[in-house]
């Protein structure tokens, strides 16, 4: 083939930026469609915000963009908008970097009772994600978070954390409102294994145990290390750092403490039911000891906790794009290496995947990048000898929007309205006040 490649790639989050940057370098034509007004994805979506250095991610996403290089579509929505059947007219090849953003499904008695939540939901509360109801009910004073990872440490830190310590970061001021007025007192975290398999990172942790009016309560009796624990915490330097965090505080006389706001950590106990009739009333665990292999195995002996709230942050599961396989066991499109394949392991022809939605919601900015080279190189050596898209004028596909009535949003619409949010912040003497609802974000992008 002599023409120029032409791709879509379906999600403006990170992957999909890394995608279509790597692409561009090989001389490649690349438009990315994006369901939300903004761009950035979990970065803008599902970090925490008090976590900006974080958020800095943005910037470097920013920058590829911001070469002109690739064309942005915000507030299109493939499947309804557009459709695997419009853009295999006008592209050679169609990326799905559309991610994992839903909560993973649990068989937890009690699962569905109000009080009960998932934390994907209260991570897009918080963030103002301009699809999730602008409320959340927070009358909770003893609350359960079920996990032993970031998102975890992110729910659990955003709830005990004083309201007011959080006006210098870009929460919404609906959220603010909301946290504000919520009466916690307790946060419990619950871990199934013990310290030395705990997936938070070392800093997170630390930053949990500096917050201001918020004491950290952890348990000797978790501390406790067979053979395989202490293996565990020798093999890399980072389980080194959180078990030596966590021990720390495991040493910390409770009669020293007296804050208003406490964080416990509870590791050994595995979930087995959410306790409740009308709402939730409770958590029972069961305490479970080390196993073979660095398993755990339960001992029989059940505890109930008091809590009026359970946040399960058990991980993200991917949603299915209309029109492509999907694996609905792992929530990810199935692929091999990048290129999709269906129910009987063979390729679908110029389809491809990459991110959380090709591999699961697992790794962190390096892996994504890994990803998006995986599957651009695969790409870029099969269109050596693909049959080209039928349709290559570049202006077509924005015809087919304009006919359709789809009002979508462009990279200089999208920077009208982070202008829009930094002069917002700015007038409180803040770096950003974020614009949630759906139909601000776009008033503010067409303001001239």
């Amino acid at each position: 083939m002599t023409e120029t490649l032409r791709v879509a790639i379906i999600g403006a989050g990170p992957a999909g930026i890394y995608a279509a940057d790597i692409l561009t370098k090989a001389q490649a034509q690349v438009d990315l469609f994006e369901k939300l007004p903004a761009p950035f994805g979990l970065v803008r979506y599902g970090v925490a915000p008090d976590h900006p250095r974080i958020k800095q991610i943005i910037d470097a996403l920013h920058k590829i963009l911001d070469h002109g290089l690739v064309r942005l579509f915000c507030n299109v929505d493939y499947g309804h908008d557009v459709t695997r059947e419009d853009l295999e007219k006008y592209y050679d090849a169609i990326i799905f970097a559309t991610g994992t953003i839903k909560d993973a499904p649990s068989t937890l008695p009690g699962v569905d009772l109000p009080g009960s939540f998932g934390a994907a939901d209260f991570v897009s509360w918080y963030d103002g994600h301009p699809d999730v109801p602008r409320t959340w009910p927070l009358d909770a004073k003893s609350v359960a978070v079920l996990g032993a990872g970031n998102v975890a440490l992110d729910v659990a830190r955003i709830l005990a954390r004083p309201a007011d310590q959080l006006l210098a970061t870009e929460i919404p001021d609906n959220v603010y409102v909301g946290l504000a007025k919520s009466p916690v007192t307790d946060v419990h975290v619950f871990a199934r294994r013990g310290p030395a398999y705990a997936k938070f990172s070392p800093l997170e942790l630390r930053e949990i145990g500096q917050i201001e009016g918020v004491d950290i309560v952890v348990y000797p009796e978790d501390f406790e290390f067979d053979d395989a624990s202490i293996a565990a915490i020798e093999k890399t330097n980072q389980t080194k750092q959180v078990v030596n965090t966590l021990t720390d505080w495991a040493l910390v006389d409770p009669a020293s403490q007296h804050a208003g706001r406490r964080v416990h950590f509870h590791f050994f106990e595995n979930p087995v039911a959410i306790l409740g009739t009308e709402h939730v009333t409770g958590l029972r665990t069961e305490r479970t000891e080390p196993g073979d292999d660095g398993g755990v195995v339960g001992t029989g002996k059940f505890t109930d906790w008091v809590v009026e709230a359970v946040y399960r942050a058990i991980g993200y599961f991917g949603s299915e794009a209309p029109g492509v396989p999907f694996d609905s066991g792992k929530g990810v499109i199935p692929n091999q290496g990048g290129r999709v394949v269906d129910s009987d392991g063979e390729p679908e022809a110029r389809i491809y995947a990459t991110g959380w939605i090709k591999r699961g919601p697992v790794g962190l900015i390096g892996s994504t990048k890994s990803d998006a080279q995986e599957t651009t190189q695969n790409l870029l050596h099969d269109f050596a000898t693909a049959r080209p898209a039928p349709d290559r004028d570049p202006n077509a596909i924005v015809e087919l929007l304009k006919e359709r009535g789809v009002d979508y949003l462009t990279w200089d619409d999208f920077k009208r309205l982070d202008a829009a949010e930094i002069a917002a912040g700015e007038a409180v003497g803040r770096k950003r006040i974020k614009v949630v609802s759906r139909e601000d974000m776009i008033a503010h992008s067409k303001q001239a």
